[in-house]
């Protein structure tokens, strides 16, 4: 019985040995997907972390090559205000923490012409591919996580 424990043990621990002695086989995360930039987009925005209150966004921003944390990012925000028009109250410019972290507040976006709720970001890094995309909250809730995953430059 001792000797099948010890067989099962060392077979269990394998992965993980070689995945410790061999780097190059570490994670990899998932790119976050892109999405339309839209026509709303003004270079520029504000530097703040919050554009209004009731809807809090927060992630890390990684690399997808091994989700290293990716600090000092610059993620740029937009997103129509509640009365469904795009101004420059509703811009925000952040950088992403030495964590990689980063916290944005703003109104729960409000749907229009069809379209769902929805804050637009546009994520630039040193080293790495623009991202833009779209972050889409569920209704009714007062926030999320929202991880970007960027491409590093080849």
């Amino acid at each position: 019985m001792k000797y099948d424990y010890l067989t099962f043990a060392t077979l269990a621990m394998t992965p993980l040995l070689t995945m410790v002695a061999n780097p190059s086989r570490a994670e990899t995360c998932k790119p976050t997907e892109p999405d339309m930039l839209g026509p709303m987009y003004k270079p520029d925005a504000p530097m703040r972390s919050s554009v209004g209150t009731g809807y809090v966004l927060t992630g890390m921003v990684k690399s997808s090559k091994d989700c290293a944390p990716i600090k000092g990012a610059k993620i740029e925000f937009w997103l129509a205000g509640p009365d469904k028009e795009y101004d420059d109250k509703h811009r925000a410019t952040l950088f992403s923490e030495a964590s990689g972290a980063y916290r944005f507040e703003s109104n729960f976006p409000p749907g229009y012409f069809g379209r769902p709720p929805h804050i637009h970001v546009l994520v630039s890094a040193a080293g790495f591919r623009t991202l833009v995309t779209q972050h889409y909250p569920k209704s009714e809730t007062i926030g999320a996580a929202f991880d970007l995953v960027l491409i590093p430059e080849q």
